[in-house]
């Protein structure tokens, strides 16, 4: 099995001192991707808080994933997007974006719309909450052991979000999360200790 991957996601607020945080936390220890999240500012705004970022990851070697907008993830050459369920279509995502980007779909905690996902192409699929989050509102909880059926099923990896610490995500990674989605865990307190902390839980130090 692969090693589980650390997949940081943005706070709100990115501007300020955040691309430095950023840097910070990516330099830490080993994070696979960082996904872009604001809302309600438009896409010229978000393009022009998303460019010191894209260029901090691009350094890294950090995929950088855009949530929710295909059309902001084609405008500044994306590595990717993470589509919610209303955001559009892996189809639509893959014509626009070309069939090099990453494209995630949120499932919340559904066998159904994990497996549709798949079926259209997606690049990996997300799970949760498996926590409770202040992140964002938590309509759906999801357990460990739909990550054990969907690695048990799928070649596409799958990524666990929602309330994850380096304290409590041990579960889901045994249980065959391939990437653990943090958020608060990480901008809520001095992010290089904490992407540390996860390194040392998946035992990648």
């Amino acid at each position: 099995m692969t090693q589980c991957q650390l997949y940081l996601i943005s706070p709100l607020e990115v501007g300020g001192a955040f691309p430095e945080r950023l840097a910070r936390a990516l330099d830490a220890a080993p994070v696979a991707a960082f996904q872009f999240r604001v809302k309600g500012i438009d896409e010229h705004e978000a393009a022009r808080l998303a460019e010191p970022l894209q260029a901090i990851c691009a350094e890294r070697e950090v995929a950088f994933i855009v949530n929710d907008s295909i059309s902001l993830a084609k405008r500044i050459k994306a590595d990717g997007v993470h589509l919610g369920q209303e955001d559009g279509t892996v189809e639509e995502a893959r014509q626009r974006l070309g069939r090099e980007a990453q494209i995630g779909v949120t499932c919340h905690n559904s066998r159904h719309l994990a497996l549709e996902a798949g079926d259209a192409g997606a690049d990996y699929v997300a799970f949760g909450a498996f926590f409770p989050t202040t992140t964002k509102q938590t309509d759906y909880i999801a357990t460990p052991d739909l990550l054990e059926w969907w690695q048990g099923l799928m070649e596409i990896p799958c990524v666990a979000i929602g309330g994850i610490t380096p304290q409590n995500c041990g579960p889901l990674v045994k249980a065959g999360a391939d990437f653990l989605a943090v958020s608060g865990a990480v901008w809520s307190g001095d992010e290089a200790a904490a992407v540390r902390a996860f390194a040392a839980a998946l035992g990648s130090n």
